[in-house]
């Protein structure tokens, strides 16, 4: 189902809808359902399985009580769930994936509710539309970023709308947040308007409709997943195929499908199919002001990483920079950033001298760069995980960004 046939499915009125099943209107329509419950909303702090537990069955408590009292009692409603992200940097990681998991079991649980597999085709069977994200706050005990804020909502498919939302709060104990191999392999922050809209979709109060610019996307981002799931199994040349079908599509201009085109590519060998993709990425983010490369460095240096594995292709994509930021004609701050280790003093000093780095190679590439750029260093003032682990899981915090600026 595209998504402009979803537009035009929900745009339907209630009879319209019902000629597709039965011929005519003239049955009386069945009472409204009874107002669901606010949002259940808790902050108190659990273990992961029981914050887990409180937040799906606050989500189930309000759509039981939306349920149609005269419809048959072995009627299911379908839900399907878009896979799960963390709220601050849209990743997905093995907690996230986790906390998918255990909604989708719980909820499954219900006798009244059937989770079906977020595809294309489930869309026009499933009533409900569930997201998630995972937040990291600081502990109203121990004042310290150890907690994980759990949002979820469900959206009614058919008109767009949140109808339940939940939240509860989990301690940080032995998840693991390392991110899946799709984001661990980014070579950017993937969080575009999309990804935003997902987000602000989980956090959404009943009654508010979902966040437009996500769920008009959703059709195409039942491919997103399929294709980010055979990246993640290394099936990529059937990733490949995916993430080109989903860019081909009227919604296919994401930065999720843009950078998995790029990533795919390297996989395989391609590599200039590869650089041309990374270019696409850089012009993605740049018309967005949204652009974030994870250049890593050996420490406490302005070396890139030694690991040619790692650092290889960072030769294509400073040239794709230049180029993308010279055809522009634009200025720019060129902006550091460092993990939470070691003194702020330090961390400020360390992020400017990449900063730095990243510009000089910049204006080697492309000469008229020099007088349009500008590199300054944030630290770790700026973090999206915050962790201090100084490994994949905290790779974001070590970018560097790219914003335009007036010249």
């Amino acid at each position: 189902m595209t998504d402009t046939l979803m537009s035009s499915f929900r745009g339907l009125s209630a009879c319209a809808i019902a000629l597709t099943i039965i011929a005519g209107c003239a049955a009386p329509a069945p009472p409204p359902p009874a107002p669901a419950p606010a949002a259940t909303a808790d902050t108190s702090e659990r273990s992961f399985d029981e914050a887990v537990q409180v937040a799906t069955d606050g989500l189930m408590s309000q759509l039981r009580a939306r349920s149609d009292p005269s419809a048959k009692t072995d009627t299911k409603r379908g839900i399907v769930i878009d896979p799960m992200v963390d709220a601050l940097s849209g990743q997905q990681t093995a907690a996230t994936r986790l906390l998918e998991q255990r909604v989708g079991e719980r909820l499954q649980s219900n006798p009244q509710l059937e989770v079906l597999p977020f595809q294309v085709a489930s869309l026009t069977k499933a009533q409900y539309l569930v997201t998630g994200t995972m937040t990291r706050i600081a502990s109203e005990q121990t004042g310290t970023r150890r907690v994980l804020q759990i949002d979820l909502a469900a959206t009614d498919l058919k008109t767009g709308k949140v109808v339940a939302q939940a939240s509860s709060r989990a301690r940080d104990e032995t998840l693991d947040t390392n991110p899946t191999p799709y984001y661990r392999d980014s070579p950017v922050v993937v969080k575009d308007k999309v990804v935003d809209g997902y987000i602000a979709t989980s956090k959404t109060a009943p009654g508010q409709p979902a966040d437009p610019v996500y769920f008009e996307r959703v059709s195409t981002a039942t491919i997103i997943s399929e294709a980010t799931t055979a990246y993640d199994t290394q099936n990529y040349a059937d990733a490949l195929t995916l993430y080109r079908n989903a860019e081909a599509t009227a919604s296919g201009q994401q930065l999720r499908v843009l950078n998995g085109i790029y990533l795919a590519s390297w996989k395989l060998g391609r590599t200039g199919e590869a650089e041309e993709a990374f270019g696409k990425v850089v012009a993605f983010g740049l018309s967005n002001n949204n652009l974030g490369v994870k250049f890593l460095f050996n420490p406490d240096s302005t070396n890139f990483w030694s690991d040619q594995q790692v650092s290889g292709p960072y030769g294509f994509w400073l040239r794709q920079i230049a180029k993308q930021v010279a055809a522009t004609k634009v200025c720019m701050n060129v902006i550091g950033h460092t993990s939470r280790t070691g003194t702020a003093q330090y961390n400020d000093r360390l992020s400017l001298r990449r900063a730095t780095y990243i510009k000089q190679r910049l204006d080697k590439e492309a000469p008229e760069l020099a007088r349009r750029t500008h590199a300054t260093g944030v630290g770790f003032r700026e973090n999206l995980v915050g962790t201090g682990t100084d490994d994949a899981r905290d790779a974001l915090d070590r970018r560097v960004e790219f914003k335009i600026t007036d010249c």
